[in-house]
């Protein structure tokens, strides 16, 4: 007699069935993966061009308070004195400290209770005493001062989402910068000038120097320099006020890693000298070359200083189209051409006059890259002084005076 035993259905997959769907599972993971991570990168994207958008708010609203635009290179010093960096006293009953700024406050220190950083502004413009019991004057010592608290804050709004730039040895970093024209003389002195022997920044009634400025520094920030939206006479919608900076990661960028000591006359009548001297390396364009190249010191990066004026720090021209080289004539508060640069693919943000934020390419338009930049040194012995930028449309657009016709929309 035969007993029918019930088979009991199979459930489950295979091996194979297992490893088939595995492999399909990897094979959409891999086409996602890059569209999840443009996504990512457009967030960013959209978040870096708001972050600019306010600091253009903020820029219209102090000059709606104060009828001008707050200075680059600027606060209270005592120019008869050596001291940089407070030589703050201690105990509850010090003297108050004497400011040592050195008129070297950037611009984006002014604009910091319009950014809703009114506890940074606070602590800045006021004297306080510190956790550590250190005294220190209003509106702070030099803005290289490590000890001091703010200017090691990094402000949100001045940060980029997209640059991975961290801590030491920057103190508080900054991703947007100030136009200065498409010049690189006179960039970081403006209207005063360094005393060496004494080591300190001091005004100098000079005309002759106010000539070469003048003649020189052609965009919306002027260092010590009281700028307004009148002096702008190209129009607000066709002058570059700002640009997207990328800050150093300790990788030789070219674009965030300044080669220096390249010599004032070079640069002044050759902005791609550092390339022309084969500073970059061949095989990999968007960094420097191991040897043959003097770079600027681990704690004097771009961006690096979101309260020094100096130029590698928070300010840019628009000489060479932006991600190319930092060429500087010795170290980082020197001459130089400092373009903009991000760690977006293909350009940089960069904010107009008027507020309107736009993309720049790094293909834009820029003329002639070795043609000598404007300066004035005197009668004898000057440069493009008063003529259209050299720069094409990228230098017309970061001159705020010399009445250059803009065909084109930005906006589009």
């Amino acid at each position: 007699m035969k007993i029918r035993v019930n088979q009991v259905p199979r459930v489950g997959f295979t091996l194979v069935e297992l490893l088939v769907v595995i492999a399909i599972i990897g094979v959409l993971v891999g086409l996602l993966l890059p569209a999840v991570q443009a996504a990512r990168e457009a967030a960013r994207r959209m978040s870096c061009s708001n972050n600019f958008k306010q600091i253009g708010l903020a820029l219209h609203n102090y000059h709606s308070s104060f009828k001008r635009l707050p200075q680059n290179g600027t606060g209270p010093t005592n120019e008869f004195n050596n001291a940089c960096c407070a030589d703050a006293v201690t105990g509850t009953n010090a003297p108050p400290p004497v400011a040592f700024t050195r008129h070297a406050l950037s611009w984006l220190v002014g604009i910091t209770p319009y950014i809703e950083q009114q506890a940074v502004w606070e602590e800045i413009s006021n004297q306080h005493q510190d956790d550590n019991g250190l005294w220190w004057p209003a509106f702070g010592p030099a803005p290289y001062t490590v000890d001091y608290r703010a200017w090691n804050v990094d402000i949100p709004t001045y940060r980029c989402p997209s640059d991975p730039g961290r801590g030491l040895p920057a103190l508080g970093r900054t991703n947007y910068a100030g136009c200065l024209g498409d010049s690189a003389w006179r960039i970081q002195w403006g209207v005063s000038y360094f005393q060496g022997n004494q080591s300190r920044w001091r005004y100098k009634d000079n005309s002759g120097r106010m000539q070469q400025v003048r003649g020189s520094v052609r965009g919306v920030f002027v260092p010590r320099e009281e700028m307004k939206f009148r002096d702008i006479l190209d129009g607000l919608s066709n002058t570059i006020m700002g640009g997207e900076i990328a800050t150093d990661l300790g990788d030789r960028a070219i674009f965030s890693t300044g080669s220096r000591a390249n010599g004032r006359d070079n640069i002044l009548n050759n902005p791609k000298y550092c390339e022309d001297q084969g500073q970059i390396d061949p095989e990999r364009p968007l960094f420097w070359s191991g040897t043959g190249v003097n770079y600027t010191a681990a704690a004097t990066m771009r961006g690096y200083r979101w309260a020094d004026n100096r130029p590698l720090y928070t300010c840019f021209n628009t000489i060479l189209p932006p991600n190319r080289e930092i060429c500087l004539t010795n170290n980082h508060g020197g001459h130089g051409i400092v373009p903009p640069s991000s760690r977006h693919q293909g350009g940089c943000h960069i904010l107009m006059a008027d507020g309107a934020v736009v993309f720049m390419t790094d293909s834009v338009e820029a003329g002639d890259a070795r043609a000598p930049v404007p300066y004035f040194r005197n009668n004898n012995n000057q440069s493009g002084v008063g003529e259209e930028s050299p720069y094409g449309l990228w230098g017309a657009l970061g001159t705020r005076a010399m009445r250059e016709t803009i065909e084109e929309s930005l906006n589009q």
